[in-house]
């Protein structure tokens, strides 16, 4: 189980913006801080234009440290080691090629990159007339102290209400949530990570409290109440339409077709039931009526009756039967 103590939170588009921006003034502010006398905490110290160029540069550094790591999950060892050689500018296929032997997995991957950041890489390797074999960035040892005091002097709080807290490594949880708010497919995601696992991507490095739930809600069907009612009357019509046509074709519909006086003109009992007025119910359907000696009976059941059954057998009889 992991320890609890080590949870990490992510952070938001907003605390992403502050850090940043404390994170390019940050080292020439606290160069010109007065540090003792009466005038401590002011800032007005003295620097010569070369020390101002060198904090500046540091500042910018940073930003490019921090945002690399957000956009593309490397992990602090992985950042450390990586060569002017294994970052592709190239426009169009802009990538990271990570080593294996530098990797945690040691596979090697692949990482491609935002075309903006390759850019702000492009122009910080031409500046500085980096070589192949430089590192890429000088990382300094205590970066987590460094990332403490920029989120500080940002307002950012390390730790949020869920006692999850914010350090280097929490840049990467950062990339793996904005990868989930931003819809990116879970086995995508997975692949960006670099996780075996996708249950590592979607649980461990994405942080649910920044998931946009009530959004994803919104987008589903309204199921709209009313809309409903209107699709249940259409189709209780329609079923008591087709009852309606069916009833009109069976024995009733057939009796309709022949009037009264032809049906006494030949002899046969009218059935006693109107044409428009439905029969006594049954225990099944019957289509046609049954005909007995005295002619046709009115459906009533679908075994006929022993005094029918008697009269039908022995005609000599009916006339006593019936």
């Amino acid at each position: 189980m992991q320890d609890p103590r080590r949870q990490r939170r992510a952070l938001t588009e907003g605390e992403l913006g502050c850090l940043l921006a404390v994170a390019r003034t940050r080292p020439l502010d606290d160069a010109l801080t007065i540090r003792r006398g009466k005038r401590k905490g002011e800032q007005g110290a003295e620097l010569r234009p070369e020390v101002v160029k060198q904090l500046e540069d540091l500042g910018r550094e940073r930003i490019l440290i921090y945002r690399t790591l957000v956009l593309t999950g490397l992990r602090l060892n992985e950042l450390r080691t990586l060569t002017v050689a294994q970052v592709e500018l190239t426009p169009g296929s802009e990538l990271i090629h990570l080593e294996a032997k530098n990797e945690k997995n040691h596979n090697g991957s692949t990482i491609p990159l935002r075309s903006d950041l390759a850019e702000e890489l492009r122009q910080w390797i031409g500046e500085r007339n980096l070589p192949p074999t430089a590192t890429l960035f000088t990382v300094p040892a205590g970066l987590r102290r460094i990332l403490d005091r920029d989120m500080k002097a940002a307002g950012i709080p390390k730790r949020d209400d869920r006692g999850r807290t914010v350090d280097v490594h929490a840049l990467r949880t950062t990339f793996g949530t904005m990868l989930s708010t931003t819809g990116t497919a879970p086995r995508t995601a997975q692949a960006a990570m670099r996780h075996s696992d996708v249950k590592l991507t979607m649980g461990t490095y994405t942080d649910p409290k920044l998931l946009e739930v009530r959004e994803a809600m919104e987008r589903l069907p309204s199921l709209d109440t009313s809309n409903i009612q209107t699709k249940i009357h259409v189709a209780l019509h329609v079923a008591l339409t087709t009852g309606k046509r069916e009833h009109n074709g069976t024995f009733a519909g057939k009796m309709g077709r022949e009037s009264k006086s032809e049906m006494i003109g030949k002899g046969n009992a009218v059935n006693p039931y109107s044409v428009n007025e439905k029969g006594p119910v049954t225990s099944c359907d019957i289509t046609e009526p049954y005909v007995g000696p005295g002619g046709f009976e009115p459906p009533t059941s679908c075994t006929p009756s022993k005094r029918a059954s008697q009269a039908a057998l022995r005609p000599d009889l009916s006339t006593k039967l019936l």
